[in-house]
């Protein structure tokens, strides 16, 4: 099966829901500078979530340019995906609008929980599918970046009911780790390219 429409649809649905979440920017009502103030909240929520969704639409990117093809349990994984993806302008919200409250920043953090499980599930599947001596299998390792996300984001949810800044602090430093761009796929693909 090819793995073109895949990432088509992957890219829409990613696009749009980056557009959902800005469309939760509202504008002050009035023109100073000081009516920006509280919306600055919800700036900064958006600014994460964006990030967030940036990271997995580029690793997306990398690991289906890695991957020769795709069948039903990768179509389903990569729609699990999306599902959690597709939470974040719901989450994103809550939190802008409910900055440092607990229930809010912990269904930020399980939402971003969910969608880092679900990336791992559609790495494995992909990699399950290709073979361990595959492109992407080879390119990812032991994928420590990966292995961590997942505990610091329960790590936040859990601290959201202690204290949310630190919380935020979390999810922050997760999207600060992957910012960094992963450049294990393209080195993978440029070996392959010359082997």
């Amino acid at each position: 099966m090819s793995k073109t429409r895949l990432e088509a649809f992957s890219d829409a649905v990613i696009a749009i829901v980056i557009t959902v979440m800005v469309l939760e920017l509202r504008a002050p009502h009035t023109t100073d500078l000081a009516a920006l103030r509280p919306l600055l909240p919800v700036f900064l929520a958006y600014v994460l979530s964006f990030v967030n969704l940036g990271i997995y639409w580029n690793n997306h990117h990398h690991m289906l340019n890695a991957a020769r093809r795709v069948d039903g349990s990768v179509l389903w994984a990569n729609l699990h995906l999306l599902f959690w993806l597709s939470l974040f302008p719901f989450t994103t919200a809550w939190l802008g609008e409910n900055h440092a409250v607990a229930v809010p920043t912990a269904a930020y953090g399980v939402v971003a929980l969910c969608a880092a499980i679900a990336y791992w599930v559609l790495q494995g599947r992909i990699i399950a599918l290709e073979g361990p001596r595959s492109t992407l299998a080879l390119a990812v390792g032991a994928d420590l970046k990966g292995r961590i996300s997942p505990f610091v984001y329960a790590a936040g949810v859990g601290m959201a009911f202690v204290e949310p800044w630190v919380s935020i602090a979390l999810y922050a430093g997760v999207a600060l780790l992957w910012l960094v761009p992963d450049r294990r796929v393209e080195r993978q693909l440029a070996r392959g390219d010359r082997g």
